[in-house]
């Protein structure tokens, strides 16, 4: 789906806050504090961690690909910070607790969680196996409750030692948890039910959190985040069937090809949102006009944006079709 809307005028809209803060603003808020990233090894990991280390954040950075995450460390020399890393696969609960404790160990404490780590599959509901869901669940959205059940407790220990170290309260130490959903987090696409699926699951338990942690009033926040198409890895690592064809869908490299080709904001931008979307307290952080614009639709026709999404996917469908012909 491709969105010809002014760059201006998202920003213009009262829907639509100023997507990106200031750098003084950024320094001042993360400077000093300690923060940890899934997915760190590329795309918006790898950003928030080059940004967070330019503001002066100390960054603690996992990932299951052991040469990116070391790829990403490295590109962290000469920043005044400490990075520490770790090869992790968030679907394993024991494992993201222990990764949590280290960085308590090696950082003395920890501000920020970004649960950033997510892969994709594309298939039908009918042909989709248990084996595949599983797979995408327990990364996109059990991925996502390990880390915020692991950091929860130690941000919280965070925010009180600082109020009793400090008379003046929690000046200068924040604790925020950034959880990563999706454009496919507000509204659903075909062939896309699992990914939906944790997305969705990711907007809820967010949302949550939020208000309880708004009721608490313990110095902690939360926001969901809801990229639209930026450009990273994670089309060409999906995983996916044949079973799309049963949809009129091409699957294989044509579908990868097809996906790429809707990631177009830079994954640097989409970060920088991000932080910004932290030091301002937003509840919800939409990233790239696709994701703004479809927000707006799903508000509008909350049920029957689904057969304008599944007419438009024909239209796009036919339109390949012609061109192969010609």
């Amino acid at each position: 789906m491709k969105f010809a809307l002014p760059s201006s005028l998202p920003s213009a809209l009262p829907l639509f806050p100023k997507d990106i803060v200031s750098d003084n603003q950024l320094q001042d808020y993360f400077v000093g504090q300690v923060a940890a990233i899934t997915g760190a090894g590329s795309g918006m990991g790898r950003q928030l961690a080059l940004n967070l280390a330019k503001f002066g954040c100390h960054v603690a950075l996992s990932d299951i690909n052991e040469d990116n995450l070391k790829q990403t460390q490295a590109l962290l020399t000469g920043f005044s910070i400490k990075s520490t890393i770790k090869v992790l696969d968030v679907s394993d609960a024991k494992a993201v607790y222990a990764w949590a404790d280290e960085i308590m160990s090696e950082h003395g404490k920890v501000n920020f969680i970004f649960n950033n780590a997510g892969v994709a599959l594309y298939s039908s509901v009918e042909g989709m196996s248990l084996e595949e869901l599983e797979w995408l669940m327990n990364i996109n959205f059990w991925g996502v409750v390990y880390g915020t059940k692991a950091f929860l407790p130690l941000i919280k220990n965070t925010i009180i030692a600082s109020k009793a170290s400090d008379d003046k309260g929690t000046k200068g130490e924040h604790g925020h948890i950034i959880n990563i959903s999706s454009l496919f987090g507000i509204c659903a696409q075909p062939s896309q039910s699992a990914y939906n699926a944790s997305k969705f699951a990711v907007r809820g338990f967010t949302e949550s959190l939020r208000q309880e942690l708004d009721m608490m009033s313990c110095g902690i926040s939360a926001t969901c985040v809801h990229p639209g198409g930026i450009k990273t890895n994670i089309a060409n690592n999906a995983r996916g069937n044949e079973s799309i064809q049963s949809l009129g869908m091409s699957d294989g490299e044509r579908t990868i090809k097809s996906f790429n080709k809707m990631l177009r904001f830079d994954a640097n931008q989409a970060a920088l949102v991000i932080l910004s979307a932290v030091v301002t307290d937003r509840r919800r952080c939409l990233i790239g006009s696709d994701a703004k614009v479809l927000d707006v639709i799903q508000r509008l026709l909350p049920t029957h944006y689904q057969p304008v999404v599944t007419g438009i996917t024909r239209a796009m469908k036919r339109r390949s079709d012609r061109k192969k012909r010609h």
